[in-house]
């Protein structure tokens, strides 16, 4: 099989979801359509685009087995770590950010339930954290991207959009790599928080807006890269 027909035995990588041919019809005409809209204005159509996720963030999150691979000579034994689970302790973090840094963060303690009448008060409080961060953001008018769960699709949420008179940018289901807070953003400030440990509530959100602060806004342009 390897040297006659040049073949290899692989194993199947596992993806969240096999998309449709309809789904991916819809990836392609969602990625064009913001395409069109960034070779209209680059510039201008990425100072008006919000978006935000929710994501946990645990009181001690061990390393990941890729984060404590170390140099060691060959023929040497590799070294031993202890397989430790992470803290029952642990925070929902609602954050909004564009490409100039953090607008708002919220934060909801273990057991909390993300409803339609939560996702519309955030995004009361959301335009007025705009209005204060970002004089003639509101003026120019907001796109606002976010992903298609069902608490972002409830009545109650899309009368808020309407109330708060945002646009919405339009995602394609089940891409996460569209995602720029969950494949950027998040993963990149979890890598930084990985393996500190927190006592409280309050200690894991003093370390994520440290975190935050000490990025400049060429780190949020690019998408938290």
């Amino acid at each position: 099989m390897h040297g006659h027909l040049g073949m290899t035995k692989v194993s199947a990588r596992w993806v969240p979801r096999m998309l449709t041919t309809p789904q991916k019809q819809q990836r392609v005409e969602c990625s064009g359509a913001f395409l069109d809209l960034c070779n209209e204005d680059k510039d201008g159509v990425l100072s008006r685009i919000v978006t935000g996720d929710k994501t946990w963030v645990h009181h001690y999150e061990p390393e990941s087995k890729q984060d404590s691979m170390q140099w060691h000579k060959k023929g040497t034994a590799p070294p031993k770590k202890l397989k430790v689970s992470q803290s029952a302790g642990k925070l929902m973090a609602t954050v909004f950010w564009d490409s100039e840094g953090i607008l708002l963060i919220d934060y909801q303690d273990k057991g909390f339930s993300i409803t339609g009448e939560y996702y519309a008060s955030i995004l009361e409080r959301l335009k007025e954290a705009i209005k204060q961060k970002r004089r003639g953001k509101l003026t120019k008018g907001v796109l606002l991207l976010h992903d298609n769960a069902s608490v972002h699709k409830s009545r109650v949420a899309l009368a808020a959009l309407l109330k708060v008179g945002f646009d919405i940018l339009n995602h394609p289901p089940y891409s996460p790599d569209l995602a720029s807070s969950d494949y950027n953003l998040f993963q990149k400030m979890k890598k930084e928080l990985r393996a500190k440990k927190f006592t409280t509530g309050d200690e894991v959100k003093e370390a994520v807006s440290a975190y935050f602060e000490d990025k400049n806004k060429t780190f949020f342009y690019e998408g938290g890269s």
